[in-house]
């Protein structure tokens, strides 16, 4: 899952690089606007591979939720979960 992100997110930044490096050492060199048009598409790829590297499959762990927890609630039939701190909050005031 990660090793799947990291992965995309390399393959888009590399070949980002490979095409600004390339258009302005040796594109440029027989044609100028096709070297203008790799350089727009290179800075396309970035917020894409952006996207790619935070993207989250159906099996990931996010930053903010619980570890799943396959215990049955507490004996006295409160649940610890971070769901509940909202409707402490409120019950409180």
């Amino acid at each position: 899952m990660y090793t799947r992100r990291r992965r995309g997110y390399f393959v888009l930044m590399g070949g980002c690089l490979i095409l600004f490096v390339s258009a302005w050492s040796f594109v440029r060199i027989w044609s100028i606007p096709a070297a203008i048009g790799m350089c727009v598409v290179a800075m396309v790829i970035p917020p894409v591979a952006a996207i790619v590297g935070n993207s989250r499959s159906r099996d990931d762990r996010w930053w903010d939720e619980p570890p799943r927890n396959d215990e049955p609630n507490k004996p006295d039939g409160h649940d610890d979960s971070w769901t509940d701190l909202g409707t402490k909050a409120k019950r409180r005031r």
